[in-house]
């Protein structure tokens, strides 16, 4: 992921001014990076180093969404919305 490509997620899903750490903005960018390597896994099937990587990487993305979803569940479903997400 590129700088800029990171500014412009922060930039779409920041609550507020300088706001990087929100479940919003960290959910967009697991995102990005869950689907980089997904398409680098099918390319490399077995690069495995890469495969344990993007399982952190679900596991990361799913406890922020079960956080926005006990929590602001109007937030969540805008993120599933925005992101393509299935639930």
């Amino acid at each position: 992921m590129q700088r800029e490509e990171k500014k412009t997620l922060i930039g779409k899903f920041a609550t507020h001014k300088g706001d990087t750490g929100s479940s919003q903005v960290q959910v967009a960018i697991l995102t990005t990076r869950i689907n980089e390597l997904s398409e680098h896994l099918v390319e490399h099937p077995k690069d495995n180093h890469s495969r344990r990587g993007l399982i952190g990487l679900v596991a990361k993305r799913r406890k922020h969404l079960q956080y926005l979803k006990l929590n602001k569940p109007e937030v969540y479903e805008e993120i599933l919305k925005n992101l393509s997400l299935r639930k």
